[in-house]
């Protein structure tokens, strides 16, 4: 399965490449196949577009998007969570993913936890909105 890394870089140390090339190794040493942006060559000092240009390039060759945290304050990376969204690709927390059973990510019990809570916790808000 072939996983694209998305998370935030702008305005931080070294634009977080740190944290995209340890999360990209953790993910190859289970066996995905990565597309890491912070391997991606855009020449010297790209500006925001050209950047983001060239990682969807690459984003819509994956199976997957793996969101690293603080994907959430990201343009970038909120960006790429609702094309991968729109396209129909797994979209998982990369702290989730523990492991690949051929071509399908294993999740963390506690992903199962989070999704259930918040399944029941929209439940809770249509009951109170319809009453």
């Amino acid at each position: 399965m072939k996983l694209y890394i998305a998370g935030p870089m702008s305005n931080l140390p070294e634009l977080n490449f740190p944290a995209f090339h340890a999360e990209a190794a953790r993910l190859r040493a289970l066996g995905f196949e990565i597309v890491n942006p912070a391997e991606i060559d855009v020449g010297p000092d790209p500006d925001w577009l050209t950047a983001m240009r060239a990682d969807i390039r690459e984003l819509v060759t994956c199976d997957g998007v793996a969101l690293l945290p603080g994907w959430e304050q990201s343009r970038g990376a909120t960006v790429e969570h609702t094309l991968a969204r729109g396209l129909g690709l797994r979209v998982i927390q990369a702290r989730h993913i523990i492991g690949l059973a051929g071509e399908i990510p294993v999740i963390a019990q506690e992903a199962l936890v989070e999704i259930v809570d918040e399944i029941e916790s929209g439940a809770s808000e249509q009951i109170a909105e319809a009453q």
